[in-house]
């Protein structure tokens, strides 16, 4: 990327910041407040009336680190799905690379994440948990999050050009993957079950395909190494170290497709728009 690009990112992602709350009250506040209110919910609901979690330490702290996840994945792909249609006017003005359109959203989402879990780490503190030596190795789950939040931004956004369809659709997964996801409740709600015996299916091969899934396992490695040991993690369930490392590859395999589905299509994003 020239210097030319560089200049232009650097103008996107801080324009997109400023607009952010623009006319708001309280600004980049609700950067904050947002999801300290929604944890509030969720807190109120799922673990006071619900009692999810009650046997688990620094519960409420984990569903507050995983929410601080979740949400990072949520805004960077419903931004990025209608980034390139957004800003049509820009694509038909000038020539630079589209990627980074949807790459300027998502490092916008990555600073308000970072905001977040400053958050976090500070609920940590004053619920007295005891943050792990491990700490400075959050970097490593944090980096393959971003891939994947950005291949799937770049793949969305690509079909949002072509099928609008795809944003009503997209919510209706993203709803499914909040509760499908182990976030508001502990996974060991689901591997001390036998709800699903029936189907002679046990809670930890429902575990193990949960853990196929990204977010699930960075989420549960980041509540491992940050807040509780005891949350359970994908080497207790699989033994293979070759299938424990699928999540953590997938992020990267889906930013090269992504990548790539949207160069292919990159330059008749002008003409169709």
């Amino acid at each position: 990327m020239n210097s030319a690009n560089w200049i232009l990112l650097k103008s996107l992602v801080k324009t997109d910041f400023k607009l952010r709350y623009q006319g708001s009250l309280i600004g980049h506040l609700w950067s904050i407040l947002k999801p300290l209110m929604l944890f509030s919910v969720m807190f109120v609901v799922f673990i006071k009336f619900l009692k999810f979690g009650k046997d688990v330490p620094h519960f409420a702290t984990a569903l507050l680190l995983g929410m601080v996840i979740w949400g990072f994945f949520a805004e960077t792909t419903s931004t990025g799905l209608t980034s390139i249609v957004m800003r049509g006017d820009l694509l038909r003005k000038i020539s630079f690379p589209k990627e980074i359109i949807v790459l300027s959203v998502t490092l916008n989402a990555f600073i308000n994440f970072l905001i977040n879990l400053v958050v976090v780490l500070f609920f940590a503190l004053i619920t007295h948990v005891d943050v792990s030596k491990h700490v400075f190795l959050a970097p490593l789950y944090i980096f393959p999050l971003f891939a994947f939040s950005l291949g799937v931004s770049f793949i969305l956004s690509t079909i949002f050009v072509y099928f609008r369809d795809i944003a009503p659709i997209w919510e209706v997964i993203m709803q499914a993957g909040l509760y499908g996801t182990p976030i508001i409740y502990p996974l060991s709600q689901i591997t001390g079950t036998d709800i699903f015996s029936s189907l002679h299916i046990s809670g930890n091969e429902i575990a193990t395909v949960i853990f196929m899934n990204p977010l699930a396992t960075i989420i549960q490695d980041l509540r491992h190494i940050l807040i509780n040991p005891a949350n359970q993690t994908i080497g207790e369930f699989i033994n293979h170290s070759w299938i424990i490392a699928i999540p953590y590859i997938l992020p990267f395999v889906v930013l090269v497709i992504g990548y790539i589905i949207f160069k292919k299509h990159a330059k008749k994003f002008a003409e169709i728009i």
